[in-house]
């Protein structure tokens, strides 16, 4: 049996490494073959393109990659023909995977979406996309199954694959045990992985560290960085500051155990901090064009997932196109100064984490696309 898998982004290369892995388990001769990134490569998946090390967000980005991209789905559809996988699971991603899912419906092949973009949270009529180009909806979220049940598409819920990976991290007994043994009230700083991310968003966090250090002295700060490229450029930032900020690389985990709280860039870190039971404050700034078009597409009323599974605003939010800092600084400060307050967040954070963090999505999700296939008779090829 083979199954092409595709992820375009560190997340998603993540979370095809757990389910490849899982996939294998399941039935020993499953060839993992497809688009991913090193974690894929090392889980036992054949790449014909390393796609994630160029993860492309925004049109601006997408449309200068628009030949790339066409070679890669020209490769697939040649693949398609010549190789005939018994399905296709696409890892978020979307834009590039929805022509993806083309290419495999033209050839009759099973498109199974794990990890599915968040149709619900903005421009809901791409359901209908949905529903015409992919056959089964892996759900990773507990209210997205309903939803596009709802709306005419087969989903099944298996939970987050997230949960599975913070299930197995070990943390750097090392280095959480040197900053311990260091003075102060540590406070992460989290600028997310992409580039853009970073550039939009690290001034906000070092200004909300500096208003928060100026009020409560003994704070420090250590920001977790993606990659080298990140901590150069944010080391570049500290030195004009003179703030006890520190910058690491790979220890994203180790920050948010030793945190009193975080300020993090909105995305599925949140998940972690919702996992240790740390509060953190959300941010995501963006230029006032993408906000604009934010207010007018957004159908949900939160931008970290901790809340919409919480159903209101546990992480206090700030989706903007200013800085925001002083605001951001407030809420933490809000924590370090009441302490009853701080329990209450933590406490309610802990309760949700029992309802919904629970680990082995990608042992369900291949469990039920295997359960899938074997049930699958033969398909004609589409029209």
């Amino acid at each position: 049996m083979r199954i092409f898998l595709s992820a375009g982004e560190p997340s998603g290369d993540l979370h095809g490494s757990h389910l490849a892995r899982a996939l294998r388990q399941a039935h020993p001769g499953v060839d993992c073959v497809g688009f991913g990134g090193e974690r894929m490569e090392a889980a036992g998946c054949r790449l014909l393109y390393p796609l994630c090390r160029h993860a492309l967000m925004g049109f601006v980005r997408v449309f200068a990659h628009l030949a790339a991209l066409a070679r890669l789905l020209r490769q697939a559809d040649a693949f398609f023909e010549e190789q005939r996988p018994d399905a296709v699971v696409l890892i978020d991603f979307p834009g590039f995977h929805w022509w993806l899912a083309r290419r495999a419906k033209a050839h009759g092949i099973p498109v199974f979406y794990f990890v599915p973009p968040q149709l619900w949270a903005w421009a809901g009529w791409r359901v209908a996309k949905m529903r015409r180009l992919v056959d089964h909806v892996l759900a990773t979220l507990p209210f997205e199954n309903p939803w596009y049940q709802a709306r005419g598409v087969m989903a099944h819920y298996v939970g987050h694959p997230y949960f599975d990976e913070l299930q197995q991290q070990q943390l750097n007994a090392v280095f959480v045990e040197e900053e311990e043994e260091r003075p102060g009230t540590v406070i992460g700083l989290l600028p997310g992985s992409r580039n853009s991310e970073l550039k939009e968003n690290l001034s906000t966090l070092l200004g909300a560290a500096r208003h928060i250090h100026a009020a409560r002295p003994e704070t420090r700060f250590l920001v977790a960085c993606y990659k080298a490229d990140h901590k150069r450029h944010t080391e570049e930032r500290l030195r004009e500051l003179g703030l006890p900020i520190e910058a690491h690389v790979g220890r994203t985990a180790e920050i948010i155990h030793l945190a009193k709280a975080t300020v993090a860039v909105s995305g599925s870190v949140g998940l972690e901090m919702l996992y240790r039971g740390k509060p953190s404050v959300v941010l995501y700034r963006v230029p006032l064009l993408h906000l604009w078009g934010q207010y007018c597409l957004r159908t949900c009323p939160y931008i970290s997932l901790v809340n919409l599974l919480a159903g209101r605003e546990l992480f206090p939010e700030f989706l903007t196109h200013r800085d925001e800092s002083e605001a951001v600084a407030g809420r933490i400060l809000h924590w370090l100064n009441d302490e009853a307050a701080y329990q209450i967040v933590c406490a309610e954070l802990s309760a949700l984490k029992g309802r919904v963090a629970e680990p082995g999505a990608c042992g369900r999700a291949a469990g039920f696309i295997l359960e899938v296939l074997a049930r699958q008779e033969p398909r004609p090829l589409a029209a």
